[in-house]
């Protein structure tokens, strides 16, 4: 018998882990932490637990490496699992590092403890090759095969085919992860499978569509004008994995492309210019992924490697400045509340929950010529989620148990975000040449997995499910 069922994502967008069985055997797809008010868990994610059997685990499959993809790996081996973790290349290069980081700030500031997770995590791990048939277990008349096509979410991320027999039973299930957007800097987009009797794919968006290219860089190119016009900051809550480096990427060509055009300044007085708007990324992780972003090169798409062979360096330019120390974060922060220097500050977390942008957001949120823009999904119960929804009308969000004021400009620019939008996922499923017998839709909100479901009973496909709806 081949089985599907969920342990995460099922009622909203966080939390990702599924679990195949072939005749009883399995694998995991992903082991991924809560955010918000998921699940009924905080923002902290407090709550850590594996409270699922996993004597019967054969492998874990990872898709990529966002925290709440993969963030209850540690709490998974504490609890027993002993098989391999199965990702992409770029993935084994980036789980551990991720892990570090989410270990130290969840789990333990023991170094020498966080040594051993890691090191196990390490042996552990297994690089797949994109495109290759892997055998998970081959035993009598069961057996399971898993395939990694890359899905353009992030550097390393995977969809993944499983080719499961069960006696004379044979199935392809396939578990989309995150898929990406078309036309996303760094990454080719996604193709669709072959085959899928079975498929298993994310509805993040599947209420609405995102803003092409040209339409989402204008909106990012005007708010860069107001910084440069009113000198305010331009902050930007940061994924350390994906959005960081897109939005790097784009920031390089739009200096490149404006950078001796002048912007008035607000009181009319000397023109600044491009070439003078300084980019800041203040988050340790961020930066430590982007230099494993540039690491990786061989896996970028056509035009950004065509870039690179032009002399570009779109992920390392002249106007951009790393924070790593916890001081100069400080001294940031206070320079720029104080200043009207125009800058743009990428900082963690990309959700507001932790991280060096909620001392920008206290210091910058009451003033009128600061900018917040979101480029990312914002979970229901983070400060992210407040601020988009009350900032507009001159709310207030509570940060560390006080509120402050919203009185800076809120934008969010969807386009940049790492998933595909509404159409973007109905042509993926259009894409696979015999219909899926069965789609279930996960890593949505109710509402977007809903609209989802109808687009897709519309136009033909029978069995449309949203599990634990």
């Amino acid at each position: 018998m081949i089985e599907i069922s969920h342990h995460g994502a099922t009622t909203g967008v966080t939390g990702s882990c599924h679990e195949l069985t072939v005749d009883g055997a399995g694998i995991l797809i992903d082991c991924g932490l809560f955010q918000g008010q998921e699940q009924g868990r905080g923002a902290s994610a407090s709550d850590l637990s594996v409270d699922f059997p996993i004597e019967h685990l054969r492998a874990l499959v990872v898709t990529h490496v966002h925290i709440d993809h993969v963030g209850r790996i540690p709490y998974l081996l504490a609890a027993g699992f002993e098989g391999p973790i199965l990702c992409s290349e770029p993935s084994a290069i980036m789980l551990p590092e991720i892990l570090e980081d989410a270990l130290k700030i969840g789990f333990t500031r023991d170094r020498d403890l966080i040594e051993r997770v890691l090191d196990r995590i390490r042996e552990r791990t297994v690089p797949l090759s994109y495109g290759q048939w892997h055998t998970v277990f081959d035993e009598a008349d069961a057996q399971l095969n898993v395939r990694l096509q890359p899905a353009g979410h992030i550097l390393g991320s995977a969809y993944v085919e499983c080719d499961a027999l069960s006696g004379q039973q044979r199935e392809r299930v396939v578990f989309s992860g995150d898929l990406g957007a078309p036309h996303a800097p760094l990454l080719p987009e996604p193709t669709a499978p072959e085959r899928a009797d079975r498929l298993v794919i994310e509805s993040t968006y599947g209420d609405r569509n995102h803003e092409d290219r040209a339409t989402r860089r204008y909106r990012l190119k005007t708010v860069l004008e107001n910084a440069l016009a009113d000198g305010g900051t331009v902050l930007v809550p940061a994924f350390s994995i994906g959005r960081t480096q897109e939005l790097l990427y784009e920031l390089e060509s739009l200096i490149v492309e404006f950078g001796e055009s002048p912007v008035m300044t607000e009181e009319g007085g000397d023109a600044l210019n491009w070439n003078e708007l300084e980019i800041v990324v203040d988050s340790p992780l961020a930066a430590n992924f982007t230099r494993i972003y540039r690491q990786l090169k061989p896996f970028w798409d056509n035009e950004a490697q065509t870039l690179v062979q032009s002399g570009r360096h779109p992920l390392s330019f002249d106007q951009l400045t790393v924070i790593d120390d916890h001081d100069d974060h400080l001294k940031a922060v206070d320079y720029l509340a104080r200043s009207h220097r125009p800058c743009v500050v990428l900082a963690g977390s990309g959700m507001c929950a932790g991280g060096r942008v909620v001392n920008y957001l206290k210091a910058m949120l009451s003033e009128p010529r600061n900018d917040v823009l979101f480029v990312g999904y914002q979970a229901a119960g983070t400060p992210g989620r407040d601020i988009l929804e009350y900032g507009p009308s001159g709310g207030w969000v509570e940060l560390d148990g006080e509120r402050y004021e919203i009185r800076a400009r809120i934008h969010q620019v969807g386009g940049y975000s790492a998933h595909a939008g509404r159409d973007d996922l109905i042509r993926f499923i259009q894409g696979i040449k015999r219909p899926p017998e069965e789609i279930r839709l996960v890593h949505g909100e109710r509402r977007a997995k809903e609209t989802l479901r109808g687009r897709l009973e519309t136009i033909g496909y029978r069995r449309v499910l949203i599990p634990g709806g």
